[in-house]
C-alpha cells in the first residue's frame, strides 16, 4: 500500500517536475514575445497622455487670447471680448467635429477631404483605432495614439486661427456676426488649407513644412483678420481727416501682460505638442521655442525704444508672441542658434508692422495682423533659409547648403495659401454682411459693445457706493 503510494506520488512529482522544466525554458521565449506588446502599449499611453496635456495647455491659450485682448482694448468693450473668447471654442468644436476635421483630414483628393464626417466611419459607425485609418483618415495614420486624441489636438489648433480674427476686430464688429463668422471658418476654409499641408494635399506633397502651424494656423487667422478689418473700417476717432493716427490706449496692462505669459506658456504645447508622440525632440523643439520668443522680446524692446523713443510694453509682449509664431513652423528642423535669429527678426518685424499698417490707416487694435499674419509668413518662408540637416535630415534651407529649393516650396505654401485665404474671407465676411450686417452704429460703439450689445458691464458702479450717494443727495 505504502509502495504503491510512493510510487504514485513520485509519478506525480515527476511530472509536476517535467512541467516546471517546460514552464522554466518556455517563459524566456513567452516573455521575448510579450515584451514587445507591453512596449508597444506603454508608447502609445505615454505618447496619449504627452498629446493630451499638450492639447490642454494649447486650450489654454483662449484665457491669453482673452486676457491679451481685454487689456489691450477699452474697458467699455471688455465683455464683448471676453465673450467672443469664450465662446469661439464652443463655435469650433461643434464645426469642427461635423465638417472641418473630415475637410482636413479625412482622404479625399489633393485639394480636400471627403470622408470621416462626424468622426464616422463608410458604414456611419463611430471610428475607432480597431477599425483602421485607411479609406477615412490615412494622413493621420503615422501616429498611433487615438482618434480622440488627434481630434482633441487638432481642435484646439482650430480653434486657435478664430480666437486670432478676434481681437483684430474688436470693439466695433457685432457679436452675432463675429460667431457665424468663426463657425464658417472652422467648418470650411481653414480646413480646406490645412488638408494642402497636413492632411496628404499637394503641398505637403510637394515638400512644403509646417511643423506647427505658422501658415496653417496663425496665417490663415492672420489674413482672416486682415480682410474683416478691411471690411469693417477703422475704429470711431482713430484716424483724422488729414491722415492723424490716434493712440487709443487699452485699459489694463496688467491683464495684458498676464495675458503674454499665459500664451507663452501656451506654446509649449503648441509646438512641442505637435510631435504627436512622447519622444526626444520635446526638447529641442521646446527650447528653441523659448529662445524665439526671448529674442522677439530683445528685438522688440530695442527696436520699439528706437523707432518710438519708449519701450513701449505692448510691442514688448507682441514681441515674444511674434516670435513665438515665427518660429512655430522650423521649431523641430532648425538650431538654438538660428531660433534666436529668428526671433529677433520677428520681435523688429512686428514693431514696424504695427508701424505700417498704422500708416495705411488699417486699424487693428491687438496687432493680431501683425504677429500672426506677418510673423507666419516669416516663419514659414525661414523654414527655407535655416532648416539644417544636423536637426532633421529630410530639409536643408539656403544657409544650410539646401540651396533655393526648400526656399521656393515655402514661397509657393504662403502664396498659395494667403491668396486662397484672402479671397475666401472676403466671400465669408461678405456673407456674414449680407445676412447680419457686421458693423454696430456709430452711437453702440461709443457707448461701447458692453452696454449695447452685451447688456452688462465689467466694471459697473460700485452699487453700495451708488445708493450711498443717492441717499445723500435725497
Amino acid at each position: 500500500m505504502f509502495r504503491r503510494e510512493y510510487t504514485r506520488n513520485g509519478a506525480i512529482l515527476t511530472v509536476a517536475g517535467c512541467t516546471t522544466a517546460a514552464l522554466l525554458l518556455a517563459a524566456p521565449a513567452a516573455a521575448q514575445e510579450a515584451a514587445p506588446a507591453a512596449m508597444d502599449q506603454t508608447k502609445v499611453l505615454l505618447d496619449t497622455l504627452w498629446v493630451m496635456i499638450a492639447g490642454f495647455l494649447v486650450f489654454f491659450m483662449n484665457a491669453g487670447f482673452a486676457l491679451v485682448e481685454s487689456g489691450f482694448c477699452r474697458s467699455k468693450n471688455t465683455v464683448n471680448i471676453l465673450s467672443k473668447n469664450f465662446i469661439v471654442f464652443a463655435i469650433a468644436s461643434l464645426t469642427f467635429w461635423a465638417t472641418g476635421f473630415a475637410l482636413m483630414f479625412g482622404d479625399g483628393s489633393a485639394l480636400v477631404g471627403f470622408s470621416g464626417f462626424f468622426l464616422l466611419g463608410p458604414d456611419n459607425s463611430p471610428l475607432t483605432d480597431a477599425n483602421g485609418y485607411e479609406g477615412v483618415y490615412s494622413s493621420l495614420a503615422w501616429t498611433g495614439v487615438p482618434l480622440e486624441a488627434k481630434f482633441f489636438f487638432q481642435l484646439v489648433f482650430a480653434a486657435t486661427a478664430a480666437t486670432i480674427v478676434s481681437g483684430a476686430v474688436a470693439e466695433r464688429i457685432k457679436f452675432q456676426a463675429y460667431i457665424l463668422f468663426s463657425a464658417l471658418l472652422v467648418a470650411v476654409m481653414y480646413p480646406v488649407t490645412g488638408h494642402w499641408i497636413w492632411g496628404g494635399g499637394w503641398l505637403g506633397e510637394m515638400g512644403f513644412h509646417d511643423f506647427a502651424g505658422s501658415t496653417v494656423v496663425h496665417s490663415v487667422g492672420g489674413w482672416a483678420a486682415l480682410v474683416g478689418v478691411i471690411f469693417l473700417g477703422p475704429r470711431l476717432g482713430k484716424y483724422g481727416k488729414r491722415g492723424a493716427i490716434n493712440a487709443i490706449p487699452g485699459h489694463s496692462m496688467a491683464l495684458a501682460t498676464l495675458g503674454g505669459l499665459v500664451l507663452w506658456l501656451g506654446w509649449f504645447g503648441f509646438n512641442p505638442g505637435s510631435t504627436m508622440e512622447a519622444s526626444m525632440d520635446i526638447a529641442h523643439i521646446a527650447t528653441t521655442t523659448a529662445m524665439a520668443a526671448a529674442a522677439g522680446v530683445a528685438a522688440a524692446t530695442a527696436y520699439a525704444w528706437f523707432r518710438l523713443g519708449t519701450p513701449d510694453l505692448s510691442m514688448i509682449i507682441n514681441g515674444s508672441l511674434a516670435g513665438l509664431v515665427a518660429i512655430t513652423a522650423p521649431c523641430a528642423v532648425v538650431g538654438i542658434t538660428d531660433s534666436v535669429i529668428i526671433g529677433l527678426i520677428a520681435g523688429a518685424l512686428v514693431v514696424e508692422s504695427v508701424i505700417t499698417f498704422d500708416k495705411l490707416h488699417i486699424d487693428d487694435p491687438v496687432g493680431a495682423t501683425s504677429v500672426h499674419l506677418v510673423n507666419g509668413v516669416w516663419g514659414t518662408l525661414a523654414v527655407g533659409l535655416f532648416a539644417n540637416p544636423a536637426v532633421q535630415d529630410d530639409v536643408a534651407g539656403l544657409f544650410h547648403g539646401g540651396g533655393f529649393r526648400q526656399l521656393g516650396i515655402q514661397a509657393v505654401g504662403v502664396l498659395a495659401v494667403g491668396a486662397f485665404t484672402a479671397l475666401f474671407s472676403a466671400a465669408l465676411w461678405a456673407i456674414t454682411r449680407a445676412i447680419l450686417g457686421m458693423r454696430v452704429s456709430p452711437d453702440e460703439e461709443y457707448v461701447g459693445l458692453d452696454k449695447s450689445e452685451m447688456g452688462l458691464e465689467a466694471y459697473p458702479p460700485d452699487a453700495t457706493t451708488s445708493e450711498y450717494t443717492k441717499a445723500r443727495e435725497a
